[in-house]
């Protein structure tokens, strides 16, 4: 495993941690943004089902699910994020990933209390979101940001968070983090950003891996 506070590869470290394990993938279809994931050879529940030992997903989307479905994928349920309590799974899991979809939930807390009833001791949660002191998006935010009314956000964000305010809500709900990490732009997306966003990325890390793309929580419940 990393050191606390390296600047990884989001996608490598999930795969590393995944492999061989039973898994839990939430917000699994990447929606609206499906069909554009399955072209681009990039979706990442798909590549899940090739190095997990069991794979479950859970969105609540059903128009995603219905495209995975159609691409052959099994054992997904539809399901509200917020209320992971009241599924029915065959849990605990050796992992359950919540990846990018923390900052689109309403109540986080929430989330965290249903998800932990799907964890044993040895489960591992893993939580990445959006850096919020990304340096890339200061910079463009600072200079094509017209006064504020341009903010480079997903239309369905609801929140930034950043190591101390992810730690504190992990921490309020009983979660112990393990490692915290940050993880650069993925080499998925380099393809697809303007390239003075990439010049600016490698900028920023080069000089504080704290200004990355994004962060990483890698956590448990705590021992009895």
């Amino acid at each position: 495993m990393h050191k606390d506070f390296d600047l990884i590869q989001r996608l490598d470290l999930i795969k590393e941690l995944c492999a061989g394990k039973s898994v839990l993938h939430l917000g699994c279809t990447n929606y609206p943004y499906t069909e554009d994931s399955i072209r681009d050879n990039s979706l990442l529940h798909f590549e899940l089902e090739k190095i997990s030992k069991d794979l479950w997903g859970i969105d609540s989307d059903q128009a995603g699910i219905d495209v995975l479905v159609s691409h052959g994928s099994k054992q997904i349920v539809h399901g509200d994020l917020e209320k992971l309590e009241e599924l029915q799974l065959d849990g605990p899991f050796d992992v359950i990933l919540a990846g990018e979809m923390i900052e689109h939930l309403n109540n986080p807390g929430l989330f965290l209390q249903g998800v932990s009833t799907l964890m044993g001791r040895d489960t591992i949660l893993i939580i990445t979101t959006i850096n919020a002191y990304c340096g890339m998006r200061f910079l463009y935010y600072g200079v094509r940001g017209k006064r504020g009314k341009f903010e480079p956000v997903h239309p369905d964000h609801v929140a930034y968070y950043s190591y101390s305010t992810l730690k504190l809500l992990l921490e309020r709900h009983g979660y112990k983090i393990d490692h915290f990490l940050f993880y650069d732009v993925g080499r998925e997306h380099r393809l697809h950003n303007r390239w003075f966003l990439n010049i600016a990325n490698d900028v920023c890390v080069r000089f504080a891996p704290q200004w990355a793309d994004g962060v990483v929580a890698v956590c448990r419940l705590p021992a009895d």
